[in-house]
């Protein structure tokens, strides 16, 4: 997909999420020899397709803001969503294999992406000391996080599923310092019971649950997790995290 792009957009020297994405320990000339590869597109509405499945790979895509689906189709038509992704995220490196998307991307709100040629990319790995690395990072983390889905899936309650579901997202969105209590919940619970394999029923009454004992809270979208060592305990992970204002 040709996404409409827009030269005026913040650059990578400025934007607040250098730190986890490309440009992340590139020095300031580098970073702009990046930057001159990147096309910033305009908001892209919700619902979007960033890409689709035999779409030829020539870009990769970071997330500067909002939110997107990654989601394959089966023989009988049923959509199976594989991840969700936040700012500061990349998406479309499962293409570099094959020349092709083997998946669909969508947004799921409006959202600002950065296209990044992979030829032009590919091209500056040569030239730019720790870009190479840095791209083998995030496709190593991208690996990590399936297996980590696989086993989750396969050795954990639906209880666990979702406490740890939304851990994984707080810890996401805190951009590095680890987890946060307060965060966006842009997905359906629609989307997260086809995405935890569990039934639609089951994710509410789990989340129902969670919100009746306090442990978490919802509105709207804005989820806050009140008792993070409890969500923890439930997930069955341990947590470094300390909330100052946490006494349960």
């Amino acid at each position: 997909m040709s996404l409409p792009h827009n030269s005026n957009f913040i650059k990578c020297s400025t934007c607040s999420l250098k730190g986890f994405c490309l440009p992340m320990m590139l020095s300031h000339s580098d970073i702009d020899r990046l930057d001159n590869i990147i096309q910033r597109n305009k908001l892209l509405e919700k619902g979007t397709k960033v890409y689709s499945i035999g779409d030829k790979f020539t870009h990769i895509y970071a997330i500067r803001s909002g939110y997107l689906k990654s989601y394959s189709i089966s023989d009988s038509g049923e959509e199976q969503i594989t991840g969700f992704h936040l700012p500061g995220e990349i998406v479309g490196l499962e293409g570099i294999n094959t020349g092709s998307h083997v998946g669909f991307s969508e947004t799921l709100v409006p959202s600002h992406l950065c296209a990044i040629p992979y030829d032009k990319l590919d091209n500056l790995n040569s030239k730019i000391d720790g870009l190479r690395q840095q791209l083998f990072k995030i496709m190593s983390q991208e690996i990590t996080h399936n297996h980590e889905l696989m086993l989750m899936l396969n050795q954990k309650n639906a209880d666990e599923k979702i406490a740890t579901f939304l851990l994984s997202l707080s810890v996401r969105e805190s951009l590095g310092k680890g987890l946060t209590t307060q965060f966006v919940l842009p997905m359906t619970r629609t989307d997260i019971a086809n995405y935890l394999g569990l039934a639609l029923e089951t994710v509410s009454r789990i989340i129902g649950k969670l919100i009746k004992q306090d442990v978490i809270s919802v509105d709207h979208r804005q989820v806050t997790i009140n008792k993070v060592n409890i969500l923890s305990e439930l997930a069955g992970t341990s947590c470094h995290f300390v909330d100052p204002n946490q006494h349960n």
